[in-house]
Formats: structure tokens, C-alpha cells, sequence
């Protein structure tokens, strides 16, 4: 067996083709930046050219956005693959006939991602969720930041962001769509005269409504809600624009307090009773 011999190699060829090989790499990857760069931004225009024109949501023209840039992104990324495997000497026509073998062949083991695919195309399709709407999934609420072919992002209340499959959201509560209610329950005291306190209620009430441009209908405040161990409850009720609710609830809770108070009105807590038993105490028999 003949020894190989390093002298006889052309390492000043080798080293000529594989420094053509990397310029030639590195021009395709700065290209693929440029072209998904200048890609993202046209997508943005056009998308903002649309929400202008056509009068489409906010929410809609991101939830639109997004899916164009996911599907920009992974089409963008399959023609740099195949123009990589090109220098290497793979033919495209090999690498699509070896996909759709492959792909055939691991099919029936990428269920769920097919799954997840066709649920969140028909979520896009009935317009079930937009970006920006607070939803209920599951166990999972807060604000809907992405919404792509294979899953959807959450953002929790507490900064969490929660990547859920597609496939997983089997229901879903939408609570951005139309007006929402705020909702404050107050108790008195059994002392106090009920119909004093929803007059003065009603009439703070009435203040925040003039107010407050959030409010789209109400406060008002409806009456008796229930009779508690130490207070008579009552419940105000409002309608408020979308995701305005709670800063609404938090400000008619605080002056509902104040004027409760001006007016001597009691809000009740609970109370104990402490009773001690002092050794050697006799009880009196009858």
C-alpha cells in the first residue's frame, strides 16, 4: 500500500477553494440579512399603507404583520439553505426530491405540528384573536403578542410570556371584543339607612361618569346585592371601553370609600370576641 504523500498535495489550491468557499458563504449570509431587513420593513410599510386605506384594526394589521414576516422568514431561510448546499455541490432538484421523501416518510410522526398549523390558520381565518386582545386560553390569560402558524404568545399580567401550541387551544374567551363591565361590590353596616347610602353613592357615581371618558355607560348602582354576616352588600355596575375596567373598578372603589366616609356612613370589618377563663373561677350551680 502506497504511503500518502503530503508533498504531492496542492495545498495552495486547497486553500484558494476553501477561502472562495467562506467569501462565497459570507456574501450569502450578509445578503440573506439585507434581503430580511429590507423584506421586514417593506412588510411594515405595507401593512401600515393597508391600516391607513382600508380602515383595518390596529390589532389586525399586527396580527397580519406577523404571519407575513413568519412565512417571509421561513421561506427566506429555505432558499438560503438551498443556495448554501449549491456551493457545496448538492443539486436544489436532489434536495426538494429527498423533502418530499422525508417529509413523507416523518409525516405521520409530525402530527402535532400539522395540527398546530391548521389551527392557528383557521384562528387567522375566522378572526377569532388579534394582537393586542386579551384572551383566556386554558389555564393561560393575558395579552396576545404574536400569533404565528405554529404557536401563540401570551403575556401574562405578571411579565410571563407563554409560547402555547396551536393544537392546544382547544377554546378560547376573547374579552376585547365590544364594551367591558366593571363590576364593585361595597359593603355598610346593618345600622346604616340603604336607601341614604345609594343615594350617596349613585351621586359619586354620577361625578365619574362626567368624568371619566373611559365610561361608556353608568355607574349605577343597581342595589342589595346580598345580605353578608356583618354588612348589606351593595353592587355598582358599569360599561367601560376595552381593557379600561379595572383602572375604572380602582377608582370607583376609592371614592366610593371617601364618600362613605364624608357622610358617616360605616364600611364594616370583621370583629372578635375574646373571652378568658381565669383558673379557679366556681360555677354556680342552679
Amino acid at each position: 500500500m502506497e504511503k500518502l504523500n503530503f508533498s504531492q498535495i496542492n495545498w495552495e489550491a486547497i486553500l484558494i477553494e476553501a477561502g472562495i468557499i467562506l467569501l462565497k458563504l459570507a456574501a450569502i449570509y450578509i445578503a440573506f440579512l439585507i434581503v430580511k431587513a429590507a423584506g421586514n420593513k417593506i412588510i411594515h410599510k405595507s401593512f401600515e399603507g393597508i391600516k391607513n386605506k382600508e380602515k383595518v384594526s390596529p390589532g389586525r394589521s399586527k396580527t397580519l404583520e406577523s404571519l407575513a414576516k413568519n412565512i417571509f422568514s421561513y421561506v427566506l431561510i429555505f432558499i438560503f439553505i438551498v443556495t448554501v448546499l449549491q456551493i457545496f455541490g448538492i443539486e436544489a432538484t436532489a434536495i426538494l426530491a429527498g423533502a418530499g421523501v422525508v417529509g413523507l416518510a416523518i409525516g405521520f410522526g409530525a402530527q402535532g405540528l400539522v395540527s398546530d398549523v391548521v389551527t392557528g390558520f383557521f384562528i387567522l381565518l375566522e378572526r377569532q384573536v388579534d394582537v393586542g386582545d386579551y384572551i383566556t386560553t386554558g389555564s393561560y390569560s393575558g395579552i396576545v403578542e404574536q400569533i404565528g402558524l405554529k404557536t401563540t404568545q401570551i403575556r401574562g399580567f405578571d411579565g410571563t410570556l407563554h409560547f402555547i401550541p396551536n393544537r392546544e387551544i382547544t377554546s378560547l374567551s376573547n374579552h376585547s371584543r365590544g364594551n367591558m363591565r366593571a363590576l364593585v361590590d361595597i359593603g355598610i353596616s346593618y345600622d346604616d339607612n340603604i336607601d341614604e347610602a345609594i343615594a350617596v353613592l349613585q351621586g359619586v357615581c354620577d361625578k365619574i361618569a362626567a368624568e371619566n371618558q373611559a365610561i361608556v355607560e353608568g355607574p349605577n348602582v343597581i342595589g342589595v346585592q346580598t345580605l353578608g354576616t356583618s354588612d348589606v352588600v351593595l353592587r355598582v355596575i358599569a360599561k367601560t371601553e376595552n381593557m379600561e375596567q379595572w383602572a375604572v373598578e380602582r377608582e370607583l372603589r376609592k371614592a366610593l370609600k371617601e364618600a362613605l366616609d364624608a357622610h358617616g356612613i360605616e364600611i364594616p370589618f370583621p370583629h372578635q370576641v375574646l373571652i378568658q377563663k381565669h383558673a379557679g373561677t366556681e360555677r354556680e350551680n342552679g
